[in-house]
């Protein structure tokens, strides 16, 4: 039985740290009039204590703040696993670091003063990248499921299939009759959804 298709993820949220209420103020009405959701939060710490790993969206963090800097947030969300986009706000002074960030995992960084424009542009880029990450993550469970579905003959077999053995051969190898064979591979292409060896080849990869 094939699986259910699965359910459309939450909308994703724009998560902004920063330790300047105005920009925090700012920022939350630029989103809310675009139809983002927003939160906002004055220090790091604050964040952390409320942020859930598998929360949808990216963040856009203030570079330097008081208690942990917004370097030390993505080290700690890294370490927690967090997949969210990261985009830094920056002063001038601050571009060695944002991008030393980028060298981590960041996603972008954004130089004061900017244009409200140049923000939404590129957390619609971040949030299209969160879409595409997990849309990817979701494939590969999908292909796992499938192959965790087949038998242990099955999976001899599909082992055989992707590296070119021909059916005669693979009968051989494995003891059994040529027919046998045939309908071991139509489970196999079925039950892994496969509209075509190339296809079968492409997906164990994916994995590999």
């Amino acid at each position: 039985m094939k699986p259910n298709a699965a359910a459309p993820p939450p909308p994703p949220t724009v998560f902004v740290v920063d330790d300047d209420a105005a920009v925090r103020s700012a920022l939350q009405l630029l989103l809310q009039s675009v139809h983002l959701d927003a939160r906002c939060f004055a220090t790091a710490t604050e964040f952390l204590e409320q942020f859930d790993p598998r929360a949808h969206g990216c963040a856009v963090l203030d570079v330097r703040m008081p208690g942990m800097s917004g370097l030390e947030l993505q080290d700690e969300l890294n370490q927690r696993g967090a997949m969210l986009p990261v985009i830094f706000i920056t002063g001038h002074g601050d571009v060695p670091m944002a991008v030393e960030a980028l060298q981590h995992g960041a996603f972008d960084f954004l130089q004061k003063p900017f244009r409200d424009q140049e923000l939404l542009d590129r957390i619609q880029r971040a949030l299209q990248k969160d879409r595409e990450d997990r849309a990817q993550i979701l494939h590969k469970e999908e292909i796992r499921a499938r192959l965790a579905s087949l038998t242990p003959r099955e999976r001899e077999v599909l082992d055989l299939m992707t590296s070119g053995r021909p059916n005669k051969l693979m009968a051989a190898d494995l003891n059994l009759s040529q027919r046998t064979i045939e309908i071991h591979r139509a489970r196999v292409m079925d039950k892994m959804q496969a509209p075509s060896l190339a296809q079968l080849v492409r997906m164990k990869m994916e994995l590999e």
